[in-house]
């Protein structure tokens, strides 16, 4: 193997490791042994398999050795011999990303570095309403604990069961409630982490208000790893709601929708957890790959919202506050027909249409997949003019669009016509994104919402950043990791 191998565009030639494989051993593998013992190692690569393969996008990592410390002292002290060693780390939680950052690449140059032996809650204090965690605590278990003591913790995401609060925290995760709760950001009060020098940062603070200099946690939200690796988080919970509400309305349009989200806001306040846009084709596909989903409403529409709310307070009078809403909906033509759930169990199979829309695109062939935000009030201008350039330039693409209409995160997730050749769309890729993405820069938006830059947005996010802000970015880069160690190849590229 060569001593050192092409790069991703953008980035430095990286070492192999195993270029020299004694002194591999002598230098990096048997002191980390030494820090964190046989419980914390993994060398053998079959036993790595599942940590290396992205679950969507199939990069496949290959590195010499997986570390999975079980304390933050072990963590500062392989990040410190990493740091001596020049030995680039790859931080992974749950390894549930949809973007690659927490993917190594697959040419040893990396060793992966886990949080998943560092899963202790190390408390809960309901009177200050926050509770403290590791890392690698399963977010549901974040969430079951805080129910247990009368709270909530509202991050709420489809891989809730696996994926782990540090990479929650790492890639600003959002969620189906982000639009009463905020992303991840909004929920921190503070954090701990190692930096790239093996330091330790204890910034575990549960306070609502510190106006002491900078806000410093809020540099390594949404840093992907890049500056630092969180290793425990203080989070913030909210009174446990007593009564909620879900339904499903049909909607004649993406612009009718954001007016009666307008309404709606007028009528039930924050009580609005929840609101998601989805188009016909969502619902179709949801069912045809998952034959225990079903279509609530007797006729069909172009457009569907999923709207929940949650409220203290008594069940009837909050149902009875959503119907009103819907009714006045109804009443002004942005709204066509609708259910609200009687059941749990209702609530659960409209929940069940969302949850299926992105599981059954998977099997419909090519998509391309487009994690957005514009200004609400241009969500519908986004759809409509991506959906007529796609159409214009690739005749048969079939539109593909949900999400977050509440906080104007849309996933734009068009998909080949049918019958096709899946590797001629395949193809296609490059010039969609560049279609989509500039429709939403010109609009004023993000070309990635909740889901990062990692390995998939890298090379396209200088595109639609300034150069001002582009160096900013490096600087921080450089101020805390200058031998760039830190999650190597992921969210900036070098000059």
């Amino acid at each position: 193997m060569p001593d050192t191998l092409p790069a991703p565009a953008g980035t430095r030639p990286r070492r192999c490791l195993l270029a020299d494989p004694a002194r591999f051993v002598q230098e990096v593998l048997e002191p980390v042994r030494a820090i964190v013992g046989e419980r914390g190692l993994v060398t053998d690569r079959a036993a790595m398999q599942p940590m290396m393969l992205a679950w969507r996008d199939n990069w496949q990592g290959r590195v010499p050795l997986v570390v999975m410390p079980a304390s933050t002292e072990e963590m500062a002290a392989v990040v410190a011999l990493c740091a001596r060693t020049g030995t680039p780390i790859v931080p992974q939680g749950g390894n549930t990303g949809l973007t690659g950052a927490s993917q190594p690449h697959d040419d040893d140059t990396e060793i992966l570095v886990s949080t998943r032996r560092m899963n202790r809650i190390r408390e809960i204090d309901p009177d200050n309403d926050t509770i403290t965690v590791d890392a690698g605590v399963v977010l549901q278990t974040i969430q079951e604990t805080a129910r247990a003591h009368g709270r909530l913790f509202p991050l709420s995401l489809g891989a809730e069961g696996s994926c782990q609060i540090g990479g929650n925290l790492s890639t600003n995760a959002g969620g189906v409630q982000a639009l009463r709760y905020g992303t991840a950001r909004a929920l921190v009060a503070g954090l701990e982490v190692v930096l790239p020098d093996g330091q330790v940062w204890n910034g575990l603070r549960g306070l609502r208000k510190d106006n002491a200099g900078y806000d410093l946690k809020q540099l390594f939200i949404g840093a992907e790893g890049t500056l630092g690796i969180i290793t425990a988080a203080t989070l913030k919970l909210l009174p446990l709601p007593t009564a909620s509400a879900t339904a499903l309305l049909a909607t004649p349009s993406p612009a009718q929708a954001v007016a009666w989200l307008r309404r709606a806001k007028s009528l039930l306040g924050e009580n609005i957890t929840t609101m998601e846009l989805m188009e016909r084709r969502c619902v179709d596909i949801a069912m045809r790959h998952n034959s225990a989903i079903r279509d609530p409403l007797e006729a069909r529409h172009d457009w569907y919202l999923l709207v929940e709310i949650a409220d203290q307070g008594a069940q009837a009078a909050l149902e009875a506050r959503l119907l009103a809403a819907v009714e006045a909906g109804l009443e002004n033509g942005e709204l066509l027909d609708g259910t609200i759930a009687c059941s749990a169990e209702q609530a659960a199979g409209i929940r069940r249409i969302r949850e299926g829309a992105p599981e059954g695109q998977r099997l419909e062939g090519a998509s391309y997949k487009h994690d957005v935000s514009v200004p609400v009030s241009q969500v519908p201008r986004f759809i409509a003019e991506a959906d007529a350039a796609l159409a214009a330039r690739f005749p048969g693409i079939r539109s593909f669009a949900f999400g977050h209409l509440g906080d104007g995160n849309i996933h734009y997730n068009p998909i080949q016509a049918e019958g096709g050749d899946r590797a001629l769309w395949q193809s296609y890729l490059p010039e969609v994104n560049l279609i989509v993405h500039d429709i939403v820069a010109r609009l004023g938006g993000s070309i990635t919402a909740e889901h990062g830059i990692g390995r998939l947005r890298i090379n396209e996010v200088p595109r639609y950043k300034s150069a001002v802000e582009m160096e900013m970015m490096r600087r921080l880069k450089q101020c805390f990791d200058p031998q760039d160690l830190m999650n190597p190849g992921k969210l900036l590229t070098d000059r």
